[in-house]
């Protein structure tokens, strides 16, 4: 019996009980968080935390020449001063936009269609791709200060390659080899006397940064495949065939045909802060009007640049289909 008493639970007291009671309305009460009322913002204010976020999560910049820091090819210790000379010096490489206005039997077509030529033409002699550059170059600087007559102008052409080769290649192109692909159409002393007054009338100023230096260090910001690299050359050679494009200096093209190409393998624009630190321009009204006259030559394009990319060789880059939502969305 005294242990039953002991397994007993006791019994509350009554009192120990509370009822419920209506609770005094005057008192002040927590309200439950619930039901607090959100703060509101103004347009301004929201746009304020916005730009403070986008400053927390800003996109990091890249070092680039990172992975070349104990490679002394890669001059790391000297690219950066490098690149700020030519950018100075890219503005004497430049030729009015407007110089065939003084040419009577010549036109922006004609040499159009000459440019195209020597693209195959240099993509047959497997030449090194600062030759075609520096062909155009030297093509465009000579006819801004020669007059030239019509029949002549495939003999610029061909003069401006041989030279080009001579100094980017260790094996240049023979004269016989040129006089053999223009069918004869000019003699050794015609190749000769021309190489002589292109010489003369350039002052042997040969060395000139191109797009081919830019387009160099812009896909190494742009941290490009080898399609990236391929489609942004086959753009920025579809360029070189543009008369018009003659107005933009050679950094500003090459970074037009990194940013189109870009867009052409995303389908977005894509234009990292990287970019935009070593090319030194941003993603504005300019470099997207450029972008759209790439995207109307990429459309149109059938001819000899076309025939160059639309091979396995340069992974049929031809055949990607232009950024046409930069043009339609723009």
């Amino acid at each position: 019996m005294i242990l039953n008493q002991e397994n007993k639970k006791p019994k509350p007291a009554i009192e120990n009980f509370t009822i419920w009671k209506e609770h005094d309305t005057t008192e002040a009460q927590p309200v439950p968080m619930c039901l607090e009322q959100p703060e509101t913002f103004s347009n301004d204010k929201v746009t304020q935390i916005e730009d403070e976020m986008e400053d927390v999560f800003e996109e990091a910049l890249i070092d680039i020449d990172n992975d070349d820091a104990n490679n002394p090819l890669a001059g790391v210790e000297y690219v950066g001063d490098l690149y700020a000379y030519y950018r100075k010096m890219e503005v004497y490489s430049c030729v009015s936009p407007n110089y065939m206005e003084q040419q009577s039997e010549i036109n922006d077509n004609m040499r159009g269609v000459l440019i195209d030529w020597i693209i195959e033409v240099h993509d047959k002699f497997e030449l090194k791709e600062e030759t075609l550059f520096l062909t155009v170059n030297l093509l465009d600087r000579f006819l801004e200060k020669q007059v030239v007559a019509k029949n002549k102008l495939q003999l610029v052409g061909l003069v401006a390659f041989l030279i080009a080769g001579k100094y980017e290649e260790i094996l240049p192109p023979l004269v016989h080899e040129l006089v053999v692909i223009s069918y004869e159409t000019y003699t050794r002393k015609d190749v000769l006397e021309m190489e002589k007054l292109m010489l003369s009338t350039l002052q042997y100023n040969m060395s000139f940064p191109t797009p081919y230096v830019f387009m160099r260090r812009f896909l190494k910001a742009a941290q490009a495949d080898k399609k990236l690299e391929e489609l942004s050359f086959f753009l920025m050679e579809l360029c070189l065939v543009e008369y018009e494009m003659l107005k933009h200096p050679p950094s500003f093209m090459a970074a037009a045909a990194i940013y189109t190409a870009q867009c052409t393998l995303y389908g977005v624009k894509e234009w990292s802060r990287t970019c935009e630190w070593h090319t030194g321009y941003s993603e504005d009204h300019s470099l997207m009007e450029c972008a759209k006259l790439i995207v109307s030559y990429h459309d149109k394009a059938k001819t000899g640049v076309h025939n160059k990319y639309n091979i396995s060789k340069f992974g049929y880059v031809a055949k990607v289909e232009p950024a046409y939502f930069l043009v339609q969305h723009s």
